[in-house]
Order: C-alpha cells, then sequence, then structure tokens
C-alpha cells in the first residue's frame, strides 16, 4: 500500500476507531504538563505514545484543552497515593487496564518492586514499540489480557495474589466506560486474593455523568460511552469488601496546584460532604483498603462484563 492510500485510508477512519484510542487522546494531556516549566509531573514519552492522532482526538474534544486540568489533577493525586502506599509497604503494583501509563519509566520506585500491566494486546504492543530501548526503574512485566473474560482475570488475580503480601492494584480511568453490574463483579473479584490490600480508582458522580453525557464528543460517546456514576458515591464498594480511607476531589486539588480554569475557582471554595458528591458535579480519585470482615459475607457475582478497556 503506497503512502497516499494510507493516508486516504486513514483519513476515512473514524477519529476515535475504538476504546484503546482514549488512551492516546489522555497522553496527550500528560505531554502538555510534562512541557510546562511549572509541571507538577513530567512524562517524557507521553508525546510519543499519543502521536498525531492522539492530539486530533484532543482537539476534538468539545472544550478543548479546557478539559485537561481533570486529567492533570487525577495524575498528580494517583502518583501521591502510589507513594504513600509504596511507604506503607506495598510490594507489588497491579495496573489494570494500564494503556500507556508510564509510570514505571518516569517514577522514582524501588528497583526490586514488581510492576504489572494487565491490558489488550494491541495497546501493549503499541507501547512497547514506542518504548523499546528505555528501562523502567522497577521489575516491569506486562500481561496480554482482556479483562472481560472473567474466567481468565480469576485465574490471572489468584496467580497474582500469590507472588505477594502487599499488593496495591491501580484501575485508572477505567470504571467510567462499565456498568454499576460490571464494575461491582471486578470489585468482588479483586477482593478475593487475601493479598489485593488496597486499590486506587477515580469516580465521578451521577450530576457529572449527566453533564458529560450531554457534553461528550459524538466520537467519544459511539466508541466508549461513559456509565459508572453510583448513586452511593464512594460508598458503592464497600458492600463488596472495600473500605475507602482517601476521597480526594479533582476539583479541588486542580485548584490547589494551580491548573484549574479561573471560571471554576469559586466552586472549588464550596464545601465537600457525602451529599454533595452527589447532588454536585464531582470527581475524585478514591483510595480503597479491603474490609476482610465485610469479604466473609460476600458471594461473588458471576456477572459477565462486555468490555473492559484501556483508558490511559
Amino acid at each position: 500500500m503506497s503512502r497516499s492510500e494510507r493516508k486516504q485510508e486513514t483519513q476515512s477512519e473514524p477519529l476515535i476507531r475504538n476504546i484503546s484510542d482514549t488512551a492516546r487522546w489522555v497522553a496527550v494531556y500528560r505531554a502538555r504538563e510534562s512541557e510546562r516549566p511549572d509541571a507538577v509531573f513530567r512524562d517524557p514519552f507521553a508525546r510519543r505514545l499519543a502521536g498525531e492522532r492522539g492530539e486530533q482526538i484532543a482537539k476534538s474534544m468539545p472544550l478543548g484543552g479546557d478539559t485537561s486540568w481533570p486529567m492533570v489533577a487525577r495524575t498528580y493525586l494517583i502518583d501521591e497515593l502510589i507513594r504513600t502506599e509504596i511507604a506503607r509497604g506495598v510490594d507489588a503494583v497491579i495496573n489494570l487496564a494500564a494503556g500507556l501509563d508510564t509510570r514505571p519509566y518516569r517514577m522514582q520506585l524501588p528497583s526490586s518492586l514488581p510492576w504489572v500491566e494487565v491490558d489488550l494486546p494491541e495497546i501493549l504492543s503499541h507501547k512497547e514499540e514506542i518504548l523499546r530501548g528505555e528501562k523502567p526503574a522497577c521489575v516491569l512485566e506486562r500481561i496480554r489480557l482482556d479483562l472481560a473474560d472473567v474466567a481468565a482475570r480469576r485465574e490471572l488475580f489468584e496467580q497474582l495474589g500469590r507472588r505477594a503480601k502487599r499488593a496495591l492494584v491501580l484501575t485508572e480511568g477505567l470504571l467510567t466506560y462499565l456498568s454499576a453490574e460490571e464494575v461491582a463483579s471486578l470489585a468482588q473479584d479483586l477482593a478475593a486474593p487475601a493479598s489485593f490490600h488496597s486499590w486506587i480508582l477515580d469516580m465521578a458522580s451521577p450530576a457529572l455523568l449527566r453533564t458529560l453525557q450531554k457534553r461528550q464528543a459524538s466520537n467519544l460517546k459511539q466508541a466508549a460511552p461513559f456509565k459508572f456514576a453510583p448513586e452511593e458515591g464512594p460508598k458503592f464498594f464497600v458492600k463488596y469488601g472495600w473500605n475507602p480511607t482517601e476521597v480526594r476531589s479533582l476539583l479541588k486539588t486542580a485548584a490547589r496546584i494551580h491548573r484549574l480554569p479561573l471560571f471554576l475557582l469559586p466552586f472549588s471554595w464550596l464545601p465537600e460532604t457525602e451529599a454533595s458528591r452527589r447532588s454536585r458535579p464531582w470527581s475524585g480519585v478514591c483510595l480503597y483498603v479491603k474490609n476482610l470482615v465485610v469479604m466473609r459475607g460476600v458471594t461473588r457475582q458471576t456477572y459477565c462484563p462486555k468490555t473492559v478497556p484501556p483508558t490511559r
């Protein structure tokens, strides 16, 4: 196929071909933050990973550059929580739907720390190609697996659970694309291994979900519609064996690190309560610790999700 033919084929494709392309979109925001002189984190690989398609997707978003602040705040917060959990004794990190995340390369991590990335073959192969020749800071392993295969993921979780004593699970940018039933099934499967101690995830309120669904770009809505925003807020996971120990607002964090647009700044001054997380547009990053007492009375669901997308 000639270069002109390849270009014509690319132009005829939808901008967001599948769920994996959202990982390129988010990488653009990490790249833009990294190029600032006052960057709150630096990802020297993000620009290459995003590529031209990632930049095009970011430009197609309804709010353009104004959509970057939640992604920057989310990355910043999760970096902080990972460092905190490692300092508390975490001896393994399991990153589900890892997408184009580069923390094993860009963060200062213990060289002996096992870090496992799980995702679909296409996105991991793309990342490996771009990062060929780069050396991770820790012991990095990539596992190609469709997490929608419930039997396969349970087998994987059991295997990974035997390797660690105090593992941290990360699902950045994943749950919003799943239904409540799919999230519940995943939460119970993650609670099953005794060594899966803590879990970092991000979530939105029902009010924010309704806003995002109205403003979501048509190409993104078709390929990756937003779904999950429980009425219970962070307490949704308690009945599945996970207790929230830290709940941090993206809005307030963005204000603290000076990334929030000025017109949103007054909203960051409002007090935050459990009720406000349901009634107002809200999004945040949560750290959960497993509640073994609750898990003894939980019956694991057998609901099979249709898809579990990579989103970073």
